[in-house]
């Protein structure tokens, strides 16, 4: 079996999701679907849970109408407007999301979120599923909200492999003829059946625990670009495609914040040794990239990841103490506990420094999360530049008037905090 994974850029409107299918039709094997929500569904979602915490009814019920009315726009511009089982599947899922407006609020927002913003994907692996069903394509939709096991820990639930295993293998087993899946990524469940989240961008990651779980031939990722590229092109011009890079190679590019790429979508596929394509939807018939063990090409080609809008926060104890390992313990715990990711981080005696996204972060709670014990400064609008297999000659001419705030070397990376 293959695993196919289409972001939300391949499932964006009616032309897209006949692009999806011709592209499925291509392929004889057995294929397991993992889709993304529809264009900006995810970004109007999170909308629909500000006003439901906000308890404003008026927005909360405009919003979940935008969000209908979308959809029910692709449903026609597909000829599936009069399909009597879809039409009541989406009644059912926006009657479940108006009735949370006049269900008490959990004191754990993060439940809140999950439980809203998961509908994005349910509603376009449903109509996905549809249109292949209407173009003769047998398919047969499964619910992901019933097959990966989570923890409770929402917004970014941890996987149970084994329960996760077994509860996918069960269920494709239920089905052996079928030959073509369709479910979610992004979404799961706990153990007491509520809905949680992998994490933002977290579509890719379902396509990597459903491949380990099926032991899948390969995995697919479908993209807006021939493949992954060794910089993005907003940044940098005459970018270069990765043919073929290890599992290794895209971990660290992952984790330096290569955008194509969610960081926790490798290590399942390289557990099994399953090779992960990123291909293109709009040219499908091109090479791609391909991510497998072997390293022999990793270091041919310098690889550049800029991240902007982080905020360079030093953080230091009022007492003068050392920022010991009792001490980093406690920093930690207040990032994890805030759900506050690290995108790089550096002590010395006294200081430890770390840089965040901006927009993750709110400044003024943080400083109070750290006293009486610790005090913070920081640095607004400053940048990340990695830069993987560098010579001394790229970063002469990267780092060219600009002043550096922070900096880090190994053999292989050089990371730099940069500001105009």
């Amino acid at each position: 079996m293959k695993v196919f994974k289409f972001g939300g850029a391949s499932v964006k409107n009616a032309e897209s999701l006949k692009n999806v299918v011709q592209i499925i039709r291509k392929y004889e094997d057995r294929l397991f679907i993992v889709v993304s929500a529809m264009d900006k569904t995810t970004n109007r979602l999170e909308a629909v849970v500000k006003h439901l915490l906000t308890r404003d009814a008026a927005s909360f019920e405009s919003t979940v109408m935008e969000v209908e009315h979308f959809h029910q726009s692709v449903l026609k511009e597909l000829n599936l407007a009069g399909s009597e089982v879809l039409e009541r599947e989406m009644e059912e899922l926006f009657g479940l999301l108006r009735k949370r407006y006049h269900t008490p609020i959990s004191e754990h927002l993060g439940f809140e979120y999950d439980q809203v913003v998961s509908l994005g994907e349910v509603l376009s692996s449903k109509i996905l599923a549809h249109v292949l069903k209407s173009e003769k394509v047998e398919a047969q939709w499964l619910d992901a909200r019933q097959l990966i096991r989570t923890d409770n820990h929402y917004k970014e639930g941890k996987v149970d492999w084994d329960k996760t295993t077994q509860k996918i293998q069960s269920c494709i087993g239920e089905f052996p003829q079928k030959k073509c899946f369709v479910s979610q990524g992004f979404i799961g469940h706990t153990s007491e059946g509520f809905t949680t989240t992998l994490g933002r961008e977290g579509s890719d990651y379902s396509a990597a625990i459903f491949a380990y779980a099926l032991t899948a031939q390969d995995v697919t990722i479908w993209k807006d670009v021939p493949g992954m590229l060794n910089a993005d092109p907003k940044y940098f011009s005459n970018t270069q495609l990765l043919k073929s890079i290890s599992y290794k190679e895209a971990i660290e590019l992952a984790y330096f914040g290569a955008s194509v790429i969610h960081p926790k979508t490798v290590k399942p596929l390289q557990n099994k040794n399953i090779k992960l394509y990123i291909k293109s939807f709009i040219d499908p018939e091109s090479e791609g990239t391909v991510i497998q063990a072997e390293q022999a090409q990793d270091q041919l080609i310098p690889s550049f990841i800029v991240k902007k809008h982080q905020i360079l926060i030093s953080i230091s104890a009022n007492d003068f103490s050392f920022i010991n390992e009792e001490a980093l313990a406690k920093v930690f715990e207040r990032f994890y506990s805030n759900t506050i990711k690290i995108n790089l981080m550096q002590n010395s005696a006294l200081n430890f420094s770390t840089l965040v996204d901006a927009d993750k972060v709110d400044m003024e709670k943080l400083i109070e999360l750290f006293k009486p014990e610790f005090s913070c400064k920081y640095n607004e609008n400053v940048e990340l530049l990695t830069i993987r297999h560098y010579t001394p000659e790229i970063i002469a001419d990267l780092l060219a008037g600009r002043t550096v705030l922070l900096e880090q070397r190994s053999r292989q990376t050089a990371r730099f905090v940069l500001t105009k």
